[in-house]
């Protein structure tokens, strides 16, 4: 099975920057799709941003273009999520996530999940 570990997340005011990491472990990660997702108290699961291991070709939520970008380092097998410009909106629990192929935003589709990282934007 794939083992997914999220760090990076804290405490913020609104404006500032952080930067979210994924690391992966398990088989192989090649044909795989990892995304990042979030969840506010009270509040479903929602898309965020996906990447592809093999080509780096990107989706984003319109919530967070022009203000995320996700990136993945394969010799690291570490996925990204840089985070600029943060709004209290922001504010939620981050989970990195993978499914086999091709991207969804569809939250039921991923087969493995981290244990998530705490992102709290203060006003």
């Amino acid at each position: 099975q794939v083992q997914l570990v999220e760090s990076g997340g804290g405490l913020v005011q609104v404006g500032d920057s952080l930067r979210l990491s994924c690391a992966a472990s398990g088989r192989t990660l090649s044909p795989y799709t990892m995304g990042w997702f979030r969840q506010a108290p009270g509040k479903e699961r929602e898309f965020v941003a996906a990447v592809t291991w093999t080509t780096g070709s990107t989706v984003y939520a319109d919530s967070v273009k022009g203000r995320f970008t996700i990136s993945r380092d394969n010799a690291k097998n570490t996925v990204y999520l840089q985070m600029n410009s943060l709004k209290p909106e922001d504010t939620a629990v981050y989970y990195c996530a993978a499914r086999l192929y091709r991207w969804s935003s569809d939250t039921s589709l991923y087969d493995f999940w981290g244990q998530g990282t705490q992102v709290t934007v203060s006003s």
